[in-house]
């Protein structure tokens, strides 16, 4: 019987057909699939805000969750490392950094840490709960609410390669950053396949950042210099042009997620003003958790009521702390220790951003200092559009 010689290259040629009728026919199938069956098995969540704003705070209400794999403003490693480039320069590597970590890859602080490192080596690590329990640390239990002091003293020392063990055993993510200037930067993280992103938009009442700012000069003045582009010199805000650029990129951010955003974006965005977290916090954290596809459980509901009940406005030297403390006395304290001068000021380089984010400008010393008038206009829930009032400028 005579044998049939087929040319490889026609072999060739027909396996290459073959995978191209394969893949066009897997990806149609997986364009009707189910958004949901698409979708990474952890959720990502970025809340996404600036310096004293509150996002501490919120961070820590994540963080605490027992199913939260939490890191605090990881990019500070690329600031630190890169400081004389500016924060549009730095936007990538920031970007980059964050979307290796929402994957559990921490290989990629090898380039801003090239040593033998420990879990103390990371940024802020011990306000992470996740990092202060099982599998990074032996100290404590998921379903404990842990303190910064404590798991510095028992969990520092454990090897970093811990970090992304912990990551992998959690079923969401989530990240704090003050380091994104312009959600459109965040674009090519939104639509990666791999990532289930959705970003918390926190904002709080300009006048109480800069209040809160001048607690914690010195800390910021690096910073301050990559935000306003001088070379790696400190600045120290004087002016309020780091504010300035800060209350442009709310305004950039909240617009460009409202006003005719990308399919993308639908159901993947939600802006929380810090005023209304502390005035009503089991509602508006009962609101992020679901948003985040989270439960609140009666421990964290005990420990959001102490931590928002203390006593006092909080030191200065608690600046960078999460105590308890009155948060309604935190959140209006600019009242009553800023001048009217410099409220002026405020008002002038941020108007913009007070008023479409829904607060309320004073005309005087005497309104500023009247705690009965509410500069924060109200809300309906999951409507973020504030025009149908009519701030008086």
């Amino acid at each position: 019987m005579a044998r049939i010689r087929i040319p490889s290259t026609i072999i060739i040629l027909f396996v290459m057909v073959q995978t191209g009728f394969l893949l066009f026919m897997y990806a149609r199938y997986s364009s009707f699939m189910p958004q949901s069956e698409q979708k990474p098995s952890q959720v990502h969540i970025l809340i996404l805000s600036s310096w004293r704003s509150g996002s501490s705070f919120v961070g820590q209400l994540f963080s605490q969750h027992p199913s939260v794999f939490y890191l605090m403003e990881p990019a500070w490693h690329v600031w630190v490392t890169m400081y004389q480039n500016s924060a549009k320069v730095l936007h990538m590597a920031v970007r980059d950094l964050v979307r290796s970590v929402f994957l559990c890859d921490m290989s990629v602080f090898d380039a801003y840490m090239p040593w033998k490192r420990n879990l103390s080596d990371l940024f802020q690590w011990a306000v992470s709960r996740a990092l202060c329990s099982a599998p990074a640390c032996d100290s404590f239990q998921r379903t404990d609410i842990t303190s910064e002091m404590a798991c510095k003293t028992l969990c520092g020392r454990y090897p970093f390669s811990k970090v992304e063990e912990a990551c992998k055993t959690y079923r969401h993510v989530v990240i704090k950053e003050v380091r994104f200037f312009d959600l459109k930067v965040l674009y090519p993280l939104l639509t990666d396949p791999s990532l289930n992103l959705k970003i918390i938009h926190l904002v709080r009442d300009p006048r109480a950042v800069v209040k809160s700012r001048e607690q914690s000069v010195k800390a910021l003045a690096r910073d301050n210099g990559i935000v306003l582009s001088t070379n790696g010199t400190k600045v120290e805000d004087s002016k309020y042009k780091v504010m300035q650029e800060i209350c442009r990129s709310h305004v950039q951010i909240y617009e460009t997620a409202t006003l005719k955003p990308p399919n993308f974006l639908k159901d993947r965005y939600l802006m929380i003003r810090f005023e209304d977290l502390v005035r009503d916090p089991l509602s508006e954290i009962s609101e992020m958790y679901k948003f985040a596809d989270l439960s609140l459980t009666p421990t964290l509901k005990s420990w959001i009521y102490n931590i928002t009940h203390g006593q006092g406005p909080g030191k200065k030297k608690e600046a960078f702390k999460i105590t308890s403390r009155d948060a309604v006395s935190v959140s209006q304290a600019w009242r009553n220790v800023l001048s009217f001068q410099k409220i002026k000021k405020i008002q002038e380089v941020c108007k913009g951003a007070i008023n479409m984010l829904g607060y309320q400008l004073v005309d005087s010393e005497k309104e500023q200092r009247d705690l009965s008038l509410d500069l924060v206009l109200p809300r309906r829930q999951n409507q973020f559009s504030w025009s149908s009032f009519n701030p008086k400028h």
